[in-house]
């Protein structure tokens, strides 16, 4: 579904992501794993088109200069030049990290928003699933999302991304600030998502240890490059990882 082909991004003349090749294949779950500051968002950026958006407002203000090199390809199509917009449309949508939603709008309203390509028998049809998923949001419905703790925040961001309907969903530090307990809530989604849904999803984490037991292959990334990759199964046995994403 999605091939990585040497990607480097330059922020100025600092290399975030230095010949980065990956690939994630239809009804996969795919994990990326890295500390802080690894290009893990970057990434993602690049993989949904914002990166495009940014170095667009960056030369209008004159700000720093963001080069993109290597190629990325979706269902056999180069998107690597793709604005985020048709990206969407082609269903690869992101959830970005630290559930962006408005504030100031219910969480009924946020879900209108993020559905603005889709008819109202769709978003109704999956704001049902979404609730079904999410069953705290249901009596939520009527709050303003500035007023939802920070899982709820995270699973109305999620919500609001499957609303887009997605067939390439991209998850940028879902477990972000949550507790055990919502951690676990976000995994179990994510899982039902792929084996009810079929959609593929690609999602970055610090956090291996919930993560690396669902998913089918992972991708682990330091200053900006792969350094280490295999089944879920093979990273949590492998001592290297234990020692640096599990705290033994």
């Amino acid at each position: 579904m999605l091939e990585v082909n040497n990607l480097m991004v330059f922020f100025e003349n600092a290399l975030a992501l230095n010949g980065l090749s990956m690939s994630v294949g239809n009804g996969e779950i795919i994990g990326l794993i890295g500390s802080n500051s690894a290009g893990k968002t970057t990434l993602m950026n690049t993989l949904s088109g914002l990166i495009i958006d940014m170095r667009i407002k960056e030369k209008r203000k004159g700000g720093e200069r963001i080069s993109i090199y290597g190629t990325i390809r979706y269902n056999g199509e180069d998107i690597t030049a793709t604005p985020p917009s048709e990206r969407v449309k082609k269903g690869i949508v992101l959830s970005r990290e630290r559930h962006p939603v408005f504030q100031e709008s219910s969480v009924m309203e946020n879900f209108k928003i993020a559905g603005y390509l889709r008819t109202r028998t769709e978003i109704k049809k999956m704001e049902d699933f979404i609730f079904t998923l999410f069953p705290p949001l249901v009596k939520l419905k009527n709050r303003k999302a500035g007023f939802l703790s920070g899982g709820e925040q995270q699973m109305l961001a999620i919500g609001m991304a499957l609303i887009a309907r997605p067939k390439l969903l991209l998850l940028d530090e879902p477990l972000l600030g949550l507790s055990p307990m919502m951690q676990k809530a976000v995994v179990d989604a994510i899982v039902t998502l792929n084996r009810e849904e079929g959609i593929t999803v690609l999602l970055s984490e610090q956090f291996a240890r919930p993560v690396l037991p669902v998913v089918n292959r992972a991708y682990v990334v330091e200053n900006g490059m792969l350094t280490l990759s295999g089944t879920g199964a093979e990273l949590i046995d492998n001592p290297e990882i234990k020692a640096a994403y599990f705290g033994v």
